[in-house]
């Protein structure tokens, strides 16, 4: 069975992460699920930018916890990439789009931050008002505990990248490791979350060792490897 391929902040080799165009276009290239990240506003909205500050995806400078969402709508967040003026996405915006499309939404909470559990909580309160497939993932044991929490019905995906146990927490239903570490563990893999996996021989390898999701920037180029690699008897 190969792996279900995850747009990494939608099909970010293309176009600029975490916009709209960049979901739409993997949306189009047949991505299977989509993934962003998370952080709160000022003023207590979930924006889906990856990095603190928002200096390296945008025309503007600031730190995302310490501006409200009417600020960071006055910036670029397109342009950078080559790609058309585009505003900062919300989770929101996202949620729907995912909904609208029948596909699954992964969506990571970033940590530390400032206004440590409200996170989770605001993830929760938005996932309630959608009719979206969801799961919760973070490299943050606590975040995901408290997560789980709050909706224990949504699935949850436990992040790793430096070192990767062997028993995961019952609260976390799949282990998320880095593909660098499914490279350094060759009997590990099966049924898990790998991350970012573009390189053809990354993407034999996690259909070898049974991945059950493949998070990529490039979701078009990712299943025609995973095509090309499969024998006739497989799916």
């Amino acid at each position: 069975m190969s792996p279900e391929v995850v747009a990494h902040r939608g099909a970010s080799t293309l176009r600029p992460e975490h916009t709209l165009a960049a979901y739409e276009l993997a949306l189009r290239q047949g991505a299977d699920g989509l993934e962003c990240d998370v952080r709160l506003t000022k003023d207590g909205h979930l924006v889906c930018v990856h990095d603190r500050t928002i200096d390296r995806t945008s025309g503007g400078a600031g730190t995302v916890s310490a501006m409200t969402l009417d600020e960071l709508r006055r910036h670029d967040f397109g342009s950078w990439h080559g790609g058309e003026p585009a505003e900062v996405l919300t989770l929101d915006a996202l949620l729907g789009l995912a909904a609208d499309h029948g596909k699954r939404l992964f969506v990571e909470t970033k940590h530390p931050v400032r206004y440590a559990g409200l996170v989770e909580r605001r993830l929760a309160e938005e996932l309630g008002r959608h009719r979206v497939d969801a799961v919760m993932m973070s490299f943050s044991v606590l975040a995901v505990h408290r997560f789980k929490k709050l909706k224990p019905d949504v699935p949850t995906v436990l992040l790793y990248d430096r070192l990767w146990p062997k028993v995961k927490p019952h609260f976390a239903d799949y282990a998320g490791p880095g593909v660098h570490l499914l490279r350094r563990h060759p009997d590990r893999g099966q049924g898990v979350y790998a991350w970012t996996v573009d390189d053809p021989a990354d993407i034999a390898l996690c259909q070898e060792r049974g991945v059950r999701f493949l998070a990529t920037n490039n979701p078009e180029e990712t299943r025609e490897h995973l095509a090309d690699n499969l024998t006739p008897d497989q799916p």
